[in-house]
């Protein structure tokens, strides 16, 4: 889902460049007001995880592979405004130093997998904890499809920012990209849900660091 240079024009690159940056300096202002003494090495051991996880591939089908994007995990720990500066300083390092995503599409990369699939995963966490009375087994479930739904409205925004650049057309672009993160998804629900009930058996206090 990183997007490489060349594949979005200068229109797109402009407005999700404008999001991302918008949405980072709320970020920041939102996390300042709140952060913790606990919240602080939290985001950064989440980061390196994050980073760490997501150099690693899992084959998909037709010698596809996809791998883990965190943002529903650092949504879910700590709450979608710091899951937006967790994914952001991933994807920067990501972006410099291996050149994973080009730096033209910097802005649509933390646009897609920071602020649309750590708030999509939250509130879909978030109803579903809600709904099923905030029990163990709620949160787990909350955390899985709100992962596999994050993953896959992520690959959707991706695929309509290609398509809008002239890239690939709609029909071809919008199957590809959501089928294969379909199944994509599934692997990030199973590793959130894992990493999560993980958490909760050894450190149930973690999940009291959310930054709203």
């Amino acid at each position: 889902m990183h997007i490489p240079d060349g594949f979005i024009n200068a229109p797109v690159a402009v407005t999700t460049g404008v999001i991302a940056v918008a949405a980072i300096a709320v970020a920041v202002k939102a996390t300042n007001k709140k952060v913790g003494e606990k919240q602080i090495p939290m985001m950064g051991v989440l980061a390196a995880f994050i980073f760490a996880a997501q150099m690693l591939n899992f084959p998909v089908a037709g010698g596809t592979s996809g791998h883990f994007v965190g943002a529903a995990l650092a949504a879910i720990l700590l709450g979608p405004w710091a899951a937006v500066l967790i994914m952001s300083s991933v994807l920067v390092v990501q972006c410099l130093i291996f050149q994973d995503g080009g730096l033209l599409a910097l802005g649509a990369n933390i646009t897609n997998m920071g602020i649309i699939a750590g708030f999509c995963s939250y509130y879909i966490y978030k109803g579903i904890d809600a709904l099923l009375k905030h029990s163990k087994a709620g949160a787990l479930i909350g955390a899985g499809i709100g992962a596999w739904f994050a993953v896959v409205l992520a690959s959707l925004v991706c695929a309509a920012e290609l398509a809008v650049s002239g890239t690939s057309p709609w029909e071809v672009v919008i199957p590809a990209m959501v089928g294969i993160h379909m199944v994509i998804g599934v692997g990030e629900a199973l590793i959130t849900v894992a990493v999560l009930s993980l958490i909760m058996a050894t450190r149930a206090d973690l999940l009291k660091l959310q930054i709203a």
